[in-house]
C-alpha cells in the first residue's frame, strides 16, 4: 500500500470539515485535518484576489486519490477547487498501516 496526502483549500471551516467528514465516512480517506487561518493571494479570471481560506489535509491510499479527488470536486463550492496529491515516501509504519486499514473496504476496480 502506498499512502499519500491530499491538500485541499476551502472557503470556510465548515466547508472543510464537511468535505473531510464526507471523505472519511466514505472511507476514501482515513483522516482529515482542518487548518484554519490561511490567507491566499492568487489570480482568478484575470483578477488579483486575496481571501481567507482553510486548509484540508486528507490522509489516504494513493490508489484512492483519483476517486477522492472526484468526490471532492463534486462536493466543493469552488468552480475549480485546489486538490493536489502529495506522496508519502516513508513514516511510522504503524500509522501507514492504520491508513490502509481505515480505507481497506474501498476498492479501485
Amino acid at each position: 500500500m502506498t499512502a499519500c496526502l491530499l491538500y485541499v483549500t476551502a472557503a470556510s471551516h465548515e466547508e472543510a470539515l464537511s468535505l473531510g467528514r464526507a471523505l472519511v465516512e466514505a472511507r476514501l480517506a482515513a483522516c482529515a485535518n482542518v487548518l484554519d487561518g490561511m490567507r491566499s493571494v492568487y489570480r482568478w479570471q484575470g483578477e488579483l484576489r486575496e481571501d481567507q481560506e482553510v486548509v484540508l489535509i486528507l490522509k489516504t491510499r494513493a490508489d484512492l486519490a483519483d476517486a477522492a479527488t472526484s468526490r471532492l470536486c463534486e462536493l466543493h463550492s469552488y468552480e475549480c477547487p485546489c486538490v493536489v496529491r502529495l506522496p508519502i515516501e516513508g513514516g511510522n509504519p504503524g500509522f501507514l498501516a492504520w491508513i490502509a486499514a481505515e480505507t481497506d473496504s474501498v476498492t479501485t476496480d
